[in-house]
C-alpha cells in the first residue's frame, strides 16, 4: 500500500522508523535529502562511499543499513550525481527493497519523491512505478512525502 503526503518531513512522521531514498552509485550525498541522511547517519555514509568506490553498489541495488531503531534503504537509482535517474533502476531497487523489508519484517517505510527531484525523472512515471511494485507487497506501507516542509 502507498500513502502520498503532499507536504512533510519523512523523519518526523509518527510511527515510522525506516526510511528510503534514491542514491547515485558514485558515493556522493551532497544535495537534497541525501545530505540529511549523510549528516544523521555518518557511519552509513562511510559504508556507502566504500561500496561505491569498490563498484559494489550499482543501479538497481539497495544498500540496507540498520541504525538501531530501524533501517535505511539506499536505492541505487542513478549512476552519478551528474546523470539522471533511470526508471528501470527505480523499479528494480524498489522491488529489492520491498523484498528485504519483508524479510526484515519492516511494515512501514517513509521516502521522499525519489528520482524526480535531482534525479530528473517525471514524477507521474515514478509514481506509477511505485504503485505497480508496492501492490505486490500488501503488508508494507510506503509513505511518500512529495514535498519537503519542516
Amino acid at each position: 500500500m502507498v500513502k502520498y503526503i503532499e507536504f512533510g518531513n519523512i523523519f518526523k512522521l509518527e510511527g515510522i522508523t525506516s526510511y528510503a531514498h534514491g542514491c547515485n552509485c558514485a558515493g556522493a550525498m551532497g544535495k537534497g535529502i541525501a545530505v540529511q541522511f549523510k549528516n544523521m547517519y555518518p557511519d552509513m555514509y562511510k559504508q556507502y562511499k566504500i561500496l561505491c568506490k569498490q563498484d559494489d553498489f550499482v543501479l538497481g541495488d539497495v544498500f540496507e543499513y540498520h541504525y538501531g531503531n530501524g533501517y535505511i534503504f539506499n536505492l541505487g537509482t542513478q549512476k552519478t550525481w551528474r546523470t539522471r535517474a533511470e526508471l528501470h533502476a527505480v523499479e528494480q531497487s524498489l522491488n529489492n527493497m520491498l523484498n528485504m523489508a519483508s524479510e526484515l519484517e519492516v511494515t512501514k517505510i517513509a521516502l521522499p519523491k525519489i528520482a524526480a527531484g535531482l534525479g530528473g525523472l517525471n514524477w507521474e512515471d515514478v509514481k506509477k512505478t511505485i504503485n505497480k511494485i508496492a501492490k505486490d507487497f500488501p503488508n508494507i506501507e510506503l509513505v511518500v512525502v512529495e514535498n519537503f516542509k519542516a
